[in-house]
């Protein structure tokens, strides 16, 4: 299992310094970083590498998820967790300790049709 972090800032002036910095101390291994205003996935190259490197057993680890919720709003959120517990990665929030989809009771909660 390799854990490994998402930061985002929502402008090119916004720091991450210190988002990187609780990631890697909660454990990530490798954080990917975009900077700027986009919410259209495609513009965001580090949160598509991050998607790529990511296999089977390993977790996505974010400080908030509020940093996923922009950049797939609405029905594309969903849309990613079902992706991403289809490809059985796990999804931890710093912020929220109840987003924890590492556990198999969690995994079938994001497995089950709204």
């Amino acid at each position: 299992m390799t854990v490994i972090g998402y930061a985002r800032g929502a402008t090119r002036k916004q720091r991450v310094d210190e988002r990187e910095i609780a990631l890697t101390a909660a454990g990530a291994e490798r954080v990917y970083v975009d900077h700027g205003e986009s919410k259209n996935r495609a513009s965001l190259p580090q949160f598509s590498a991050c998607l790529a490197c990511l296999r089977a057993g390993d977790v996505l680890l974010v400080c908030q998820l509020s940093q996923l919720d922009r950049l797939a709003r609405d029905d594309r959120l969903i849309s990613l967790l079902h992706e991403l517990g289809e490809r059985g990665i796990g999804l931890r929030s710093l912020a929220e300790p109840a987003i924890d989809t590492t556990g198999p009771s969690d995994r079938v909660l994001l497995a089950c049709p709204g």
